[in-house]
């Protein structure tokens, strides 16, 4: 299994917060999960709110468990409800359908692990996700934003 190290998750981090800079978005919080679903790093602004951690880390986790972006998640969710929701059950909570939840893969398009960004509305959060993928030499799944 081919995971994502901390430096790669810190310079995911890194310019997911320069995106946010630029963008001039509310205070990010950026979680970082290996392909095992494994926080490897989480790191929120000054005047991140409390519950965005949680956020951030239940957007990365369910891109990862259910192979595809969070973006996708949001339109399944609305599309198939009853689907997402039992789905949601089982994972114990623990997804958020919402943009802002990425697959990082590598060039051989192999899934490294997942990356979830919450502070901003979503689509900023998933545009900010992707700005810092990019910064780290790496790629996601298409079907974002």
């Amino acid at each position: 299994m081919v995971n994502l190290t901390l430096q790669q998750a810190l310079t995911i981090t890194q310019g997911t917060f320069s995106a946010g800079k630029a963008q001039q978005s509310a205070p990010l919080t950026v979680a970082v999960l290996d392909s095992g679903g494994k926080l490897i790093s989480l790191q929120r602004q000054d005047g991140s709110s409390m519950m965005r951690p949680d956020i951030a880390i239940a957007k990365a986790w369910g891109a990862l468990a259910l192979g595809c972006s969070s973006r996708q998640l949001a339109k399944d969710a609305d599309n198939r409800p009853a689907f997402i929701n039992a789905v949601n059950v089982l994972a114990n909570g623990n997804m958020v359908p919402v943009p802002g939840g990425l697959l990082i893969k590598d060039q051989n398009d192999t899934v490294l692990g997942a990356v979830g960004v919450s502070g901003d509305l979503s689509d900023l959060d998933e545009k900010c996700a992707l700005q810092g993928i990019d910064h780290a030499e790496l790629y996601c799944s298409e079907e974002a934003l």
